[in-house]
């Protein structure tokens, strides 16, 4: 397996396994893991789409990294607040 394919599977691995947990409500949306999970799957996908250099799925888990990270950044400054 080339680095690219071994790096877009975790990244994506990691996003699906959030989703269906999500999905059978075993990890709340708003959850620091869950939200880990999508920033941290998110930029493997990002990473493994740059290095093959397909654009559109670079945009596409950029920005869903960047709404992962931003959920992360809200659930920290809402649990320092408490």
């Amino acid at each position: 397996m080339d680095p690219e394919t071994a790096i877009a599977t975790v990244g994506v691995s990691l996003l699906l396994v959030a989703f269906a947990l999500n999905l059978k409500g075993t990890l709340a949306a708003n959850s620091a893991i869950y939200q880990g999970m999508n920033a941290i799957g998110a930029a493997l996908a990002c990473l493994a789409s740059a290095m093959i250099g397909f654009v559109p799925f670079v945009i596409l888990e950029g920005a869903w990294l960047a709404v992962a990270l931003s959920a992360l950044a809200g659930w920290r400054k809402a649990g320092v607040s408490s």
